[in-house]
């Protein structure tokens, strides 16, 4: 059996925020404002891989009326949601992402992020897509008041039959 999730996050920027994508801190005189970390591409991932699963979504585990997520790191929440995907009796063949942000640009951090989103998934790289792209100046993004990013995960059956 093979069960796709598709995930969507944005948050607004703001100066003197830290921005975080995909566990990576980026140089930038804004960041994300959000409850947690504020990393929209791991929140995104979060909820394809438990839409996929059929468990819900980032905020029924991680809601942001908790303090206790407050500043939380977005990878504690990648790693939770993966045990619970794996416990529902699940692997993860495969995740595509896209990050969607004016500037800065992120060519130079994809590598990086592709790396820390493996390893909170415990998957191999090879698994991981990220791609970054802009919306040509258009809205919000465009205008640098914010960014979001997309996610899809595939997952299979644990035995991983559909996954080789």
């Amino acid at each position: 059996m093979i069960r796709t999730g598709i995930g969507y996050d944005v948050h607004q920027l703001a100066e003197g925020k830290t921005l975080i994508i995909g566990g990576v801190e980026i140089p930038a005189p804004f960041g994300s404002v959000g409850h947690s970390d504020g990393d929209g591409l791991i929140h995104a991932l979060v909820d394809a891989l438990l839409g996929a699963a059929a468990l819900g979504d980032i905020g029924q585990f991680f809601p942001s009326e908790d303090d206790t997520w407050q500043g939380a790191s977005s990878n504690h929440f990648l790693a939770d949601s993966v045990k619970r995907v794996r416990e529902a009796g699940f692997e993860i063949c495969n995740v595509d992402t896209t990050i969607i942000l004016q500037e800065p640009k992120l060519a130079g951090f994809i590598s990086q992020m592709k790396y820390n989103i493996a390893y909170s998934m415990q998957i191999d790289e090879s698994l991981v897509s990220i791609k970054a792209t802009t919306t040509d100046q258009l809205g919000v993004i465009g205008a640098g008041k914010g960014w979001a990013a997309q996610a899809v995960a595939t997952l299979c059956k644990a035995d991983g039959s559909c996954c080789s």
